[in-house]
């Protein structure tokens, strides 16, 4: 274990699984099951012997009492860890992210509260893990709301079966836990996806019992410098054809697709039929004369 300042706005850098502790006591490295064994033979505190410690970093910013107290609750945050196995993660991180938390709740913790350390300490130990977790559980984060992050850590012990909730299961969950179904549901659904890599596995010969891998349907033709000329080539070509077209049609019809469909402000068939001074029906008819003529263009 390496040592920092540790103080308002320092921090105390502890590494257990790491690096071997200097002066107090030896935490073996590379090893889970002997740093295991090694946390447990620290002694454990008094409440006067944590009290006193307490004081002398919190009023002299003791860094050898901050240590003592750290380490002497490392057994704590190993047993909190054996909690969260069924995560698919490993101990030792989960291990080292609950050290991370219980170094930050001695900084914070007040003696002066009367009450011990350990107790304060579950929170920010188990809020390090959690957010270990969630980070590191799946590619995508699955839970970001607060109602998300609740339901994460409590429905794989309310499910009492493998599948589906069914509503009355649903319910009772969104009760018990102040949720709406709804969360539930979407929450459910999250937990029961799964990583797919992108491009598939390659080393599988059953091809037939894999889904689609996502680079077969999530490719990008865009970039693709051959589409992006074929399409530049069609609509300069429909452009033109479109010009020309429109110039072989009559004034009078020219100007009233223009009026109709070019501009901004679109004309009614009234307010050509008075500038033209024909009825509203003689309008209509010369506008679709001219659209099929454009049309007639377009294909030919």
């Amino acid at each position: 274990m390496t040592e920092s300042k540790f103080g308002a706005s320092q921090q105390l850098n502890l590494q257990p699984l790491m690096v071997p502790v200097t002066g107090l006591y030896a935490v073996p490295v590379g090893s889970l099951e002997a740093y295991t064994r090694a946390v447990q033979d620290i002694p454990m505190l008094t409440e006067e012997e944590e009290y006193t410690l307490a004081q002398r970093f919190r009023q002299d910013n003791d860094l050898d009492a901050a240590r003592r107290l750290v380490m002497s609750h490392l057994r704590f945050v190993v047993r909190i860890a054996r909690g969260y196995d069924g995560y698919g993660l490993a101990q030792a991180d989960l291990i080292q992210e609950g050290n991370i938390g219980l170094m930050k709740a001695v900084k914070r913790f007040d003696p002066e509260m009367n009450v011990r350390l350990v107790s304060f300490a579950v929170h920010w130990v188990r809020a390090e893990m959690h957010e270990f977790i969630l980070r590191n559980w799946r590619i995508v984060k699955v839970a970001t709301t607060k109602a998300q992050r609740k339901l994460f850590f409590n429905l794989r012990s309310a499910k009492k079966r493998l599948g589906w909730f069914t509503n009355e299961e649903v319910d009772a969950v969104a009760r018990d836990l102040g949720v709406r179904p709804e969360t539930v549901r979407e929450m459910e659904a999250r937990m029961s996806g799964y990583d797919a890599p992108i491009d598939g596995e390659a080393d599988d010969d059953d091809r037939s019992a894999r889904p689609i891998p996502p680079l077969a349907y999530l490719a990008d033709r865009s970039a693709d410098p051959a589409v992006a000329l074929e399409e530049q080539d069609w609509e300069t070509h429909h452009g033109e054809r479109l010009y020309h077209a429109l110039k072989d049609l009559d004034a009078r019809s020219r100007d009233i697709l223009e009026r109709r469909w070019l501009r901004d402000g679109k004309a009614t068939l009234h307010e050509l039929a008075d500038h033209y001074s024909v009825s509203a029906e003689r309008i209509r008819q010369l506008e679709q004369n001219a659209i099929k003529k454009l049309k007639a263009a377009l294909v030919a």
